[in-house]
């Protein structure tokens, strides 16, 4: 689904300074507040493109948005294995490498066995046009079988480790959008990943959250921090503006939003949120909530378990029962 195109503000958590507002409808390149990304020690800009929405355009249209977001300052890349078929990493691999010193370009691999990893890596170094990925991370963990396969004899994670003490990743995490505690599991069973992605927008503490659950042990550990979904896929943009959405996020400690575009003047937009941003209060936060939990639940946050299925697995204190 297509986001509108908003012209506004964003907020920040106070994890950086906000950078002087521009001239109205003038946009600086380069102003882009930035905040330190967990124990990595990069600053990173707060918003950066995601490659998942380049299938919805031409090849060439999404290179522009690259060049354009680069440009523009932008020093966060995300991507995946997954996306377009391998095609979205070929964008980035067409417009980055001149610049790849000034980048941090991350992605992340949907194989959960040694080989498949293994392969999967290879690929991804071949189609971004680089000998080293600066974030590496195993994408979309829905499922406590997947958890099981990812730290099995035959598991993805050996092939993460090896691949960051070789130098073909500087760190690793993890990241999925169906279940919070599938994310639990993933922190218990391995305390050395270095980021985390994960849904978070206004209506996620109403059903199945990651803010409420996960959010603060990412935060405890010193995580490297990413937001996505942030809008809930434009499902609650109805009812709440674009303005708000990322506001709220950005509000809450996060370190980057990786943000689907389609058209430059979409990333044109969340940069000038960004170079605009006021945190949100506790208050408004609490009150936007309450608005957004109307909207929320697994009708619109369809990439999340439905538990009210009666097939749905049941947890009780984080347990399978």
């Amino acid at each position: 689904m297509r986001r509108r195109t908003f012209f506004g503000s964003a907020a920040a958590a106070g994890l950086a300074a906000a950078a002087p507002a521009p001239e109205p409808g003038k946009l600086n390149a380069g102003d882009i507040p930035k905040r330190k990304f967990g124990k990595t020690g990069e600053m990173l800009t707060i918003v950066g493109p995601a490659g998942g929405r380049f299938p919805m355009i031409s090849f060439d249209e999404a290179k522009a948005i690259i060049r354009r977001a680069y440009d523009l300052g932008i020093t966060y890349y995300d991507n995946a294995r997954l996306y377009w078929g391998g095609r979205s990493e070929e964008v980035y691999g067409a417009v980055l490498p001149p610049f790849r010193k000034k980048v941090f370009i991350t992605t992340k691999c949907h194989k959960y066995t040694k080989q498949e990893a293994e392969q999967c890596l290879d690929a991804s170094l071949k189609a971004l046009k680089t000998d080293y990925i600066d974030l590496w991370q195993v994408h979309q963990v829905g499922e406590m079988s997947e958890v099981e396969q990812v730290f099995g004899p035959n598991g993805s994670l050996e092939v993460f480790e090896k691949a960051k003490k070789a130098g073909k990743c500087r760190f690793i995490g993890f990241t999925g959008h169906r279940d919070p505690y599938v994310h639990l599991e993933m922190l218990k069973r391995y305390d050395k990943w270095d980021t985390i992605l994960m849904p978070l927008n206004a209506a996620d503490p109403g059903y199945l959250s990651f803010e409420k659950l996960v959010l603060p042990i990412a935060v405890e550990r010193g995580m490297g921090i990413q937001a996505m979904k942030t809008t809930a896929n434009s499902r609650i943009l109805h009812s709440v503006t674009l303005k708000d959405c990322l506001h709220y996020v950005m509000s809450l400690p996060v370190h980057v939003l990786a943000l689907g575009a389609t058209t430059i003047g979409q990333i044109e937009d969340d940069v000038r949120m960004a170079q605009q941003f006021q945190p949100m209060t506790p208050d408004e936060m609490t009150k936007l909530r309450a608005r957004a939990a109307k909207l929320g639940g697994p009708e619109v946050e369809n990439w999340k378990r439905n538990t009210q299925r009666a097939s749905a697995p049941v947890y009780r204190d984080g347990v399978l029962a």
